[in-house]
Parts: C-alpha cells; structure tokens; sequence
C-alpha cells in the first residue's frame, strides 16, 4: 500500500487493516474501519489533527453530514463544532484532484446551508483557508 505523504507537519498514528486485497483505515470519530480512498486519506490527517494537535473531542467533529442543497442530498466531509455550533467547515479532495475555483464554490455552497465561519479546501497536499466576513470569503494562510 503506497499512501502519499500529505503537507502536515505533524506525523499521525494510523491503524490499519487488510481484507482480501483492500486496505482499510480506523477512524476515531465513527469507531469503525472504512475503506481506505484517496479521499478518506485526507479526512482522517485532518480528524487526527484536530483531535491530537488541537484537542477537540471526537463529539466536536462530525463526518459526512447530510445536507441538502437545491433539493439535492450533499454530503459534508468533516465539520468541526464548538458547543454544537459549526465553526470549520473541511472539504477533502484526493490528494490528485486540483483545487480550482470551482472546487472552492462547491465547498462555499455547501457552507452557505451549514454557516461555518471557516472553510478549508484540501486535497492533504493543498489546503485553501477562508473565513466568511462581510458576505464574502478572505483567503489566508494559517499561522
């Protein structure tokens, strides 16, 4: 299993599993094994980093929330809350993907229906941060 090294500085401890020939990945906030995507790669460094390097609780992070958008169910990869407010909204890409503009758009558009005040576009390689201020979104860079 040849897994890409992402852009986080800090080194995670993964648990892993083999059925057949896939390759499976523990995640912390469900207690389970999913099967390990480009994807899920993503998701679980930033599950990790929120839990080991920011001290959030598992119950602060939610995955995969359903929302509906223009009458259709969307899926939010990861929202992180504070006191059941949503405050980072995390849209992961496979590592491949480009974040373009129209990535980012689809990352604001789920955001309009969760109001997140920050948003995190990331393929583990990349990552885009924005805050909603004054009905737009200020791009940043993480301190």
């Amino acid at each position: 299993m040849e897994l890409p090294k992402l852009n986080f500085q800090e080194t995670f401890d993964f648990k892993f599993k083999k059925d057949k020939d896939k390759f499976f990945i523990y995640d912390l906030v469900r207690k389970t094994y999913l099967l390990l995507t480009p994807e899920e790669w993503v998701r679980q460094h930033w599950i990790h980093y929120y839990l080991t390097v920011k001290s959030y609780s598992t119950s602060a992070l939610i995955t995969e929330k359903k929302i509906i958008l223009n009458g259709l169910t969307k899926r939010v990869d990861l929202l992180v809350t504070e006191k059941t407010e949503p405050v980072i909204l995390i849209e992961c890409k496979a590592p491949q993907v480009k974040l373009t503009e129209k990535t980012f758009e689809q990352t604001a558009r789920y955001n309009s229906v969760i109001g997140a005040k920050e948003i995190i576009l990331t393929n583990g390689l990349q990552h885009i941060n924005a805050y909603y201020e004054d009905e737009k979104y200020v791009f940043y860079k993480p301190q």
